[in-house]
């Protein structure tokens, strides 16, 4: 007589961005491996989550929404997806809901989830950044969400501290791709080269685009008439692309335009510093050897609500992950062409400056490691602990 088959296990998966979609994918790809048929994916994802196996709910276009006035204007359209996706999870009855980044609405949908049916496991891939600001969200997680895949080495002992759900760093996927952003001996060559390649990275969405692009045009205006020389490259996006060449046809140093991942890693590879807007960018231009200067500005009123609500001493997140100040940063009124050409004509010449970014980006991959398993592997294994365990 043969054996009945046992069921396959159910897991739901949420992402919204390409990040999240990207971290979903590499999951799922190892969970297929642990279980081959023995699992099923459902949820919502991109391209990416897609090649592995998804249906998704909606295309997670739907939800690239920027900046605080357009969240208000499509608010409805927002909680409609919310309930949507929610509803799907309890109708689905999952053995496991892994919540991937994007906050504001994956936690949403676990809420309501763990309100209507308790037994499902939670698992929230990518922190929210607790440390640095709304730090009662850790508690307050405690409600929906059984353990967190910390990307960040220093978060596991943020929810210690701040009495959070279990937490466990599973590392960053940066530190899979170092190859790609480290240079080879000619690389390094044109690195050390006159004049040196400067990159200006002023953001991946439109609006910081807008925020960042006049006052980095100003900026390399004034390094260039100091007497700076420099070969200067933008990296961005092809989404982007138009956007991006808009706003330098009036700069006075024209940039080359890099466009898509392969040519950004590879204008990392020989850049001897750059100018960054504050995020990710910053994390992957130190583990690639670049130091930099970093700025940030929003709007006015974006700018009244963080100021009154981070707590973190700098907003830079690789000074974050390294423990000390290393890299300047220039935020909202500071963030003038005078201050920031002054920095950058520093990290691009042989400085005291330059050399305290240099020695602290070679700790980097101590501080990151995550021995001989990559990311994706231990969020898996932890994914499958969790479920294994459930509810009690």
């Amino acid at each position: 007589m043969m054996q009945a088959r046992s069921p396959a296990k159910k897991i739901f998966l949420i992402a919204t961005e390409e990040s999240g979609d990207r971290l979903g994918a590499a999951l799922m790809k190892v969970l297929r491996q642990r279980l081959g048929d023995g699992v099923a994916f459902e949820g919502v994802g991109g391209l990416m989550m897609a090649r592995e196996g998804l249906v998704p709910l909606f295309p997670i276009e739907e939800l690239s929404i920027v900046g605080f006035a357009a969240v208000v204007q499509q608010l409805p359209k927002i909680l409609r997806l919310i309930r949507t996706t929610s509803d799907a999870v309890i109708e689905a009855a999952p053995d496991m809901l892994v919540i991937i980044d994007s906050p504001d609405f994956t936690h949403r949908v676990a809420r309501r989830v763990r309100a209507h049916n308790a037994e499902i496991p939670i698992v929230d891939y990518v922190s929210p950044s607790v440390w640095a600001w709304r730090p009662g969200r850790a508690r307050a997680m405690l409600g929906y969400v059984d353990h967190v895949l910390a990307l960040l080495p220093f978060e596991p002992e943020e929810y210690r501290k701040l009495r959070g759900p279990p937490c466990s760093y599973v590392g960053h996927p940066l530190i899979e791709q170092l190859s790609s952003l480290r240079p080879n001996a000619d690389e390094q060559a044109r690195r050390d080269a006159a004049p040196p390649v400067l990159l200006v990275l002023p953001g991946s969405r439109r609006s910081e685009i807008r925020h960042h692009l006049g006052v980095f045009g100003q900026t390399l205006g004034r390094l260039k008439a100091d007497g700076c020389d420099f070969e200067l490259i933008l990296p961005t996006m092809p989404h982007l692309e138009k956007t991006v060449r808009e706003g330098v046809a009036g700069w006075p140093v024209t940039p080359r335009i890099a466009v898509g991942e392969t040519e950004k890693r590879a204008a990392f590879r020989i850049a001897r510093a750059a100018l960054a807007k504050s995020g990710t960018v910053t994390l992957e231009l130190a583990l690639a050897g670049v130091p930099m200067v970093t700025a940030y500005r929003v709007g006015a009123m974006e700018a009244f609500i963080l100021r009154r609500a981070i707590q973190v001493s700098s907003v830079i997140l690789a000074n974050l992950v390294i423990g000390k100040e290393a890299i300047p940063e220039f935020l909202q009124e500071d963030c003038t062409p005078e201050k920031l050409s002054q920095a950058l004509s520093e990290v691009l010449t042989d400085t005291d400056m330059r050399r305290r970014q240099v020695e602290a980006f070679a700790q980097l991959d101590t501080i990151m490691s995550t021995g001989n398993q990559s990311p994706s592997v231990r969020a898996a294994d932890i994914v499958l602990a969790t479920m294994r365990k459930g509810r009690r």
